[in-house]
């Protein structure tokens, strides 16, 4: 061997690494899975995942307690600064009959014009009231409770379900005094009053569907409840609570009278007018009256609850 042979180097082995087969490089086991595919694996869900349709209204049910007492403690709450306390339950929708009185009955005329005005405007107003508080507590279901919501796991909906129940407490709480101003005036307790019981159910699940619409609509946007008093004044003109509607849908084309007659807050309004004032008669109901304040209530409630629902992760976050 040649001199210049001996004293050129030879090439180096290759690395070991570079000989091992690429796949053998590659994670095994759970390395090898998706965050995805361990949580199947594993059996994890997500924290505060919606549950299903069906289950969720399980939940409700099996916090039934908790929504019933947590309404009653609002309604007790509510005028707890107040020296008069629940009064104000009473006086609040008498100060606006009263108001609504001078103001419609007297400077405007209607009390000539409707049989035993009084107590077909107190009735109105109570009735009204109902419906427009229960929407203004839905919009504070989830607003007004941001720290429990957060706080706590438990299906959302009991906090717009039990708003709008404390609002049907105050109701119950209030007819008393409407049913003596109703028979101060002659009207006495008939057959008829025992329609209040439907009507007011049926109204009750309306409001509810209503309140739980306003509560996924102002967790997400919450300058909507600072037009809703203006929505709902509007709403009130429109609903006869001041004034009969039934001269003036004569004076409208036909299509927008029948649209008037199907107003719900006008239905529920006139089905307790007529459960409970004798000169209100059935001729002043709108065609087939139960059947669209039932339509009405299980369509909103139906609605209402699906649709609160499909935001239930959403509640608290952000």
């Amino acid at each position: 061997m040649s001199q210049t042979a001996a004293a050129r180097p030879t090439a180096a082995p290759p690395a070991a690494s570079a000989t091992i087969p690429a796949q053998s490089r590659r994670p095994s086991g759970d390395q090898a899975l998706s965050p995805a595919e361990l949580a199947a694996k594993y059996g994890l869900k997500v924290s505060g995942a919606r549950p299903s349709l069906g289950e969720y209204v399980r939940q409700l049910w099996a916090r039934r307690h908790f929504i019933t007492a947590f309404a009653t403690a609002k309604l007790t709450a509510q005028y707890s600064q107040a020296k008069l306390g629940q009064i104000w339950q009473l006086m609040t929708p008498l100060l606006n009959a009263a108001v609504y009185y001078f103001i419609f009955g007297i400077l405007m005329g209607n009390k000539s014009s409707t049989p035993d005005y009084i107590p077909w405007l107190v009735t109105g107003v109570f009735i009204w009231t109902f419906t427009a508080n229960s929407i203004m507590a839905g919009t504070r279901a989830i607003t007004g409770n941001i720290g429990l919501v957060r706080a706590l796991h438990f299906p959302r909906a009991s906090l717009p379900v039990s708003l709008a129940l404390q609002q049907l407490q105050q109701l119950l709480f209030s007819l008393a005094a409407l049913a003596i101003i109703i028979m101060s005036f002659g009207q006495l307790p008939g057959v008829s009053w025992l329609l209040l019981v439907p009507a007011l159910l049926l109204q009750s699940m309306f409001n509810t569907g209503l309140s739980l619409v306003m509560a996924r609509v102002t967790a997400k946007t919450p300058d909507i409840a600072q037009v809703m008093p203006f929505v709902l004044r509007t709403w009130m003109y429109m609903s006869g609570v001041m004034w009969n509607l039934t001269p003036q849908l004569k004076k409208l084309p036909h299509l927008v009278g029948d649209l008037l007659q199907l107003n719900p807050a006008a239905v529920y309004i006139d089905l307790v007018r007529f459960s409970m004032i004798g000169s209100f008669r059935a001729s002043q109901l709108p065609p087939h009256v139960w059947l669209v304040a039932g339509g009405w209530a299980f369509a909103a409630l139906a609605v209402g609850f699906v649709y609160f629902w499909k935001a239930e992760e959403q509640y608290g976050r952000g």
